[in-house]
Parts: structure tokens; C-alpha cells; sequence
């Protein structure tokens, strides 16, 4: 239903998947920062000069992809939370998004462990529930893609 909204040209680049609704949701609540996400994955090239780049930090590919939504507006963001109990600030602390804008949050996770996932999808969840958050995005490789990470590929 929702994926509908994505042009086919990149439902054939690309797979998604979505929970919530999410891209009725950006489509119609945030159309610009949909836009934004849109052109950010029309206009990715997935190079073997970036597979082959050693990790060490950000790769290339979330260099990239980070690069072009900065240009549009989308700055890193961190939030400072707190509950208070008996009168004490209690501190909860959240990961920072590396790409936020009007209430969307992007996170490039190339090549990032399961626990990055999880990292990522409860603060995503917290901050949602906190009302900060309207949709979170998460763009990662499939699976599929790690044989050309494996040294018998040819």
C-alpha cells in the first residue's frame, strides 16, 4: 500500500520494507523530507571502491548518503531527556540521529552489528513515544550483498 508511493524505478534498486505506515506518513504529513529521501536514493551509486574502502568509522557510502541530506537541511541531532523523580533529574539517555529534520530521523547503517539495529530502533521507539519522532528511517544493505564482501568473490 504505502510502498506504492515510492517511484518503481527505485522499488527495483531498492527493497523496502516499512512498519506503521511510514510512507503514507512522510508522503503526505512530510512531503519535502520524503522528497529529500527520495532524491538521497536516486542519486546513490553503490561503487565496489566504497565496498572495498576499510571500515575504521564511516564508510563512504554513509558519507554519501549523509553528505547529500546535509545539503538539504538534515543536521545531526541529540536529545536531552530527562524524568524528574522526587524533585531529581534523572537523565535518559538516547543515541544521537545522524540525520534529522522536522520530525524524521535518518540513520545509515551499512555495515553495523545487530546491536546498532536495536540501538537505533528503540530510539527511534523512545522518541517517538516522547512525540520528537514522527517516522524513523534506517537505510542498510541486504544480506544479500555481503558475498561481495567475502575474499572468494569473483
Amino acid at each position: 500500500m504505502g510502498l506504492d508511493l515510492i517511484p518503481a524505478r527505485l522499488r527495483q534498486k531498492y527493497c523496502f520494507a516499512e512498519r506503521g505506515h511510514a510512507t503514507a506518513i512522510l508522503a503526505a504529513d512530510f512531503p519535502e523530507e520524503f522528497k529529500d529521501i527520495l532524491a538521497c536514493l536516486e542519486s546513490s551509486v553503490l561503487r565496489k571502491s566504497h565496498i572495498l574502502t576499510p571500515g575504521k568509522g564511516r564508510s563512504p557510502i554513509s558519507i554519501t548518503l549523509d553528505g547529500f541530506l546535509n545539503e538539504r537541511g538534515w543536521q545531526p541531532k541529540s536529545f536531552d531527556i530527562k524524568i524528574t523523580v522526587d524533585g531529581q533529574p534523572i537523565p535518559i539517555p538516547t543515541h544521537k540521529i545522524d540525520n534529522f529534520k522536522n520530525c524524521v530521523g535518518l540513520e545509515v547503517e551499512w555495515n553495523n552489528k545487530t546491536e546498532f539495529y536495536d540501538r537505533d530502533l528503540n530510539n527511534f521507539r523512545l522518541l517517538k513515544e516522547l512525540k520528537v519522532l514522527s517516522v524513523g528511517v534506517i537505510i542498510t544493505r541486504v544480506s544479500e550483498l555481503q558475498n561481495l564482501f567475502n575474499p572468494d568473490y569473483s
